[in-house]
C-alpha cells in the first residue's frame, strides 16, 4: 500500500485564521500557525480556548470567517473536508458499531465506491500495520478502548492523508493505556511520514508528543515552540500558570516565572547574591522520588510558593510554621508578560 513520501510537502499553514459565531462570540481570533512537514503539533490549552475549532476549520468541519489555512502549495480555505487532503480521528472514535473492524476502515472506500475485494485488501493491510488482523472480525463492543482506537486510527488512515488531525485521541484511556498509545501515536507519526495536528487539554501529553507545541487562550496563541522551550521559558504569566510547575513571583522589573525544581531551601541566607525571599513552610507532600513543599512568603502581598526537592533533600526536622529562606539563581529567573493577549468575549 502506497502512503504519502517524507518528501511530499505537507506543510500547513495557517494565516490570519479567525472563527467568529456572532459579533460577542470569537472563538479563534486571527492566529498565524505554520507545521512543518512531517511535524508533530500539540494545539493545548483551556476549555474554551479555540483549539477545536482550529481543529475542525482544518479539517473542514468549521466554515472559516477570515483567513487562509494552505496545505502545501494549496489554498484549502474553501474546500470540500474530502478534497482537502487530511482526515479526522474523533475523541469518540465513532465507529459503526454494526460493522466490524474490517467494515469500518473500509467504509471509507466502499463510500467512494471501491470494489469489495480492493477495499477489504487495503483495510487488511491498515489493520496490519496497527497490530490489530487478529480483531478484523470483531465489533467496536468486543474491542477495549485502545483497540477501538487503533481501528479508528487505520480508518482515518485509509483515505491517505497529508495530515492526521486528532481531538483528544487518548482523554478516554485509562492512565497506563494513554502512555502507551501515547508511543504508539509518535511512532506511527515518523513511520507514516505525516504531519500531525494533535488537540488536547493535557500539558504532559502535549510535551511527551510534540515536536511543536502550541498554547492557546482566549482564541489566541499565548506561545508556541519546543515543549522544552515553552516549559522553560514561559512568555507569559499565563502560559506559565497553565502549563505548571512555576512560580509567579514579583520582580523589581515586574513579574518572573521560576521553576518550582530551581529553588532551594535554606535554614539560614546561603548568598547574598543570588535572589530570595523569606517564607513559612505550610506543608511537605510526599511525592515519592521527591517532595512538594508549600511556602507562605513574609511578604503576604506574594502567593504561594512551591518548591520541589529530591527526597535526600528534605531534612527530618524541617516543620511546618517555621521560618526558611528560598533562593535560586538570577538565570533561572525569566520575565514574564502579564498577557500576551486580551480576553475576548466568549
Amino acid at each position: 500500500m502506497s502512503l504519502p513520501l517524507s518528501a511530499q510537502n505537507n506543510t500547513l499553514e495557517l494565516i490570519s485564521l479567525s472563527k467568529h459565531y456572532s459579533a460577542t462570540s470569537i472563538a479563534v481570533d486571527s492566529i498565524h500557525l505554520s507545521v512543518p512537514t512531517n511535524h508533530y503539533c500539540c494545539l493545548l490549552g483551556p476549555s474554551g480556548c479555540g483549539k477545536t475549532s482550529t481543529l475542525r476549520m482544518v479539517a473542514g468541519h468549521e466554515v472559516v470567517t477570515s483567513g487562509d489555512i494552505l496545505l502545501g502549495d494549496k489554498n484549502i480555505t474553501h474546500a470540500t473536508a474530502a478534497e482537502r487532503g487530511t482526515a479526522m480521528m474523533f475523541q469518540s472514535y465513532a465507529l459503526f458499531p454494526h460493522l466490524n473492524s474490517l467494515d469500518n476502515v473500509a467504509f471509507s472506500l466502499k463510500m467512494r465506491g471501491v470494489g469489495k475485494s480492493e477495499r477489504h485488501q487495503r483495510a487488511a493491510e491498515l489493520l496490519e500495520r496497527v497490530a490489530m488482523t487478529p480483531y478484523a472480525q470483531r465489533f467496536p463492543s468486543e474491542l477495549s478502548g485502545g483497540q477501538q482506537q487503533r481501528v479508528a486510527l487505520a480508518r482515518a488512515l485509509i483515505m491517505q492523508p497529508r495530515v492526521l488531525l486528532l481531538d483528544e485521541p487518548l482523554s478516554a484511556l485509562d492512565p497506563f493505556l494513554r502512555i502507551q498509545m501515547r508511543a504508539e501515536l509518535r511512532h506511527w507519526q515518523k513511520e507514516l511520514g505525516l504531519t500531525f495536528i494533535h488537540v488536547t487539554h493535557s500539558q504532559e501529553e502535549a510535551m511527551a508528543l510534540a515536536d511543536t507545541m502550541v498554547v492557546m487562550n482566549h482564541g489566541r496563541i499565548e506561545q508556541s515552540g519546543s515543549p522544552q522551550e515553552v516549559f522553560n521559558r514561559p512568555a507569559s504569566e499565563f502560559v506559565a500558570r497553565f502549563m505548571g510547575g512555576h512560580n509567579i513571583l514579583k520582580h523589581a522589573q515586574g513579574l518572573v516565572a521560576v521553576r518550582s525544581d530551581k529553588i532551594s531551601v535554606h535554614e539560614t541566607v546561603s548568598s547574598t547574591e543570588q535572589p530570595r525571599i523569606e517564607a513559612d513552610l505550610i506543608d511537605i507532600e510526599f511525592q515519592g522520588t521527591f517532595s512538594l513543599l508549600a511556602f507562605a512568603p513574609k511578604a503576604h502581598s506574594s502567593e504561594t510558593i512551591s518548591v520541589m526537592l529530591p527526597e535526600s533533600q528534605v531534612k527530618p526536622e524541617w516543620r511546618a510554621g517555621q521560618t526558611y529562606h528560598l533562593q535560586w539563581a538570577e538565570a533561572d529567573s525569566h520575565p514574564l508578560a502579564r498577557h500576551s493577549s486580551s480576553p475576548i468575549a466568549a
